[in-house]
């Protein structure tokens, strides 16, 4: 039999973004879903943030996350910023939380300590590795005295709390798009619920809060699914009532693949900053994956409709109209050229003053002016040559020729090969002159390439042409997301046929 949630209750739906980099567009298309769920049945949107994993933890991210939602056109009822009668909703305030309700697992025996250190886990994976056999915890210390327990905590010696997971049977969950799910506990691990650092899991951190928030319906992008026989788990050692269950088909790039940086911009920044319109970008997201109407072929024809017509809709029609029981499980495809034309609608739409507004707020910015004036002013004559030096801080394509950005003693495959470790370098750099330089820097003597080669390889790629205004503090005024974007697409730009 499948667990769900039979009761009824006030419908609460959440997202749960951690702060790690740049907002995602992933984030905002399972926002929007919840949202519309929340905002049909009456119910509350809540935006929580999971900041637990503290090695990955960008400061900066979490007014990132609030601020590219906002822009798209998305508000919540509870949320660190707003409050809320669950609070607080930051999950590294909740510690103290979460290790009494780790404390209530390993009384009644759901949870147990591990005391392995990283090296002998190493070992192990190595060994099942070795054995060809998957690698996964092999629940050791399920087997510990609790005489042994006492003397290692008694050394102070680090510790994990795991999920005991039952040995034999299965957990069955009902998923509201795909019927039951039955997983072999075989097949699922004694997870981490605790760390030895006193933070919690996903896993353990995601149920107690979707509980003490009273959260009805998780709806979240389906390659959580696996993990859902864990959470399941969890609910019961804990006696809770289950909420719903909804795993939404993830956003997938032209092949198939999962959406990813290297082949789509997947920051709402550079959606944003390149001069996208906030409701063209929440009215394409909300074609994913369907749910909205499709008329027939006859409607159409009857009608005098354009085919692309019917994919334009504001959040208020979305709201009226849209079905989750139309949801097409098929990953949708994250298509710019259509995303593109979507937008380009959308402007054509624009008064003429609402255009100069909407090109004021983002590439003609009094904010991205000024910041470009430093960069220039000494270099001009007059004020018309500001195009000559600065053109590529408003294009949006910039492709330099290989005589332009191939060093004299490097090969192309060599030189393509080190411009996508930059990538790496600066994907991880904090968008700052101090940092991207560093980065560079540290890369360039770890691959024996000179400072000058390193950086008027990068110049030419940000800037299509060997000379421009000092290459790092452009690259921070044009901004991370726009500036990786480049590099990819020249990287991409590369890979195509040559023409004869």
């Amino acid at each position: 039999m499948s667990e769900s949630n039979t009761t009824s209750r006030p419908t609460r739906v959440r997202i749960a973004p951690s702060p790690t980099g740049d907002p995602h567009v992933g984030t905002a298309y399972i926002g929007l879903l919840n949202y519309v769920f929340a905002k049909q049945r009456g119910g509350q949107f809540i935006l929580r943030i999971e900041d637990t994993d503290r090695t990955r933890f960008v400061s900066t991210s979490e007014q990132m996350i609030f601020d590219a939602l906002k822009w798209v056109g998305l508000t919540w009822d509870e949320g660190p910023d707003v409050g809320g009668p669950f609070g607080p909703y930051r999950q590294s305030e909740r510690t103290a939380i979460y290790r009494e309700h780790v404390e209530i697992l390993l009384a009644n025996g759901t949870a147990y300590r591990s005391f392995e250190t990283a090296e002998e886990l190493e070992a192990m994976r190595q060994q099942q590795i070795a054995a060809k056999t998957p690698p996964r915890y092999n629940g050791a210390a399920r087997h510990l005295s609790q005489e042994q327990i006492d003397a290692y905590l008694a050394e102070g010696r680090p510790y994990t709390v795991r999920l005991k997971v039952p040995l034999e049977g299965s957990t069955t969950f009902r998923d509201e798009l795909r019927g039951d799910i039955t997983f072999e506990h075989t097949n699922v691990d004694d997870q981490v619920l605790m760390k030895s650092d006193g933070f919690p899991t996903y896993h353990l951190a995601n149920v107690v809060d979707d509980h003490l928030m009273g959260i009805t319906d998780v709806i979240r992008a389906e390659e959580w699914i696996s993990s859902t026989p864990k959470h399941i788990l969890l609910y019961k050692a804990f006696g809770w009532e289950m909420p719903k269950f909804w795993h939404m088909p993830l956003l997938r790039n032209a092949d198939k693949s999962k959406i990813s940086k290297r082949k789509n911009p997947v920051s709402l920044n550079f959606y944003r900053d390149s001069g996208y319109l906030a409701p063209a970008v929440l009215n394409y997201l909300g074609l994913m994956g369907g749910g909205m109407p499709q008329l027939t072929e006859q409607e159409i024809v009857s009608r005098g409709i354009n085919t692309k017509e019917t994919d334009i809709f504001t959040l208020p029609e979305m709201l009226e109209k849209y079905d989750f029981a139309r949801i097409s499980l098929g990953g949708p495809v994250f298509d710019l050229v259509k995303l593109k034309w979507l937008n380009g609608e959308y402007l054509r739409k624009l008064s003429p003053e609402a255009f100069f507004s909407a090109m004021r707020e983002t590439i003609f910015s009094d904010a991205y002016l000024q910041s470009i004036i430093p960069l220039v002013q000494a270099r001009l004559e007059t004020l018309g040559q500001i195009g000559d030096l600065a053109d590529f801080l408003f294009r949006d394509n910039v492709m330099p020729p290989e005589n332009v950005w191939l060093p004299k003693k490097r090969e192309s495959a060599e030189t393509l090969a080190f411009v996508g470790e930059q990538l790496t370098a600066l994907e991880a750099a904090t968008w700052d002159k101090d940092s991207i330089e560093g980065e560079l820097k540290k890369l360039g003597e770890a691959k024996g390439w000179s400072v000058k080669e390193n950086f008027m390889l990068l110049r030419a790629i940000v800037s299509g042409s060997a000379t421009s205004p000092p290459l790092v503090e452009s690259m921070v005024v044009f901004g991370k997301a726009r500036t990786l974007d480049r590099m990819r697409r020249f990287l991409a730009f590369q890979k195509l046929p040559k023409r004869n």
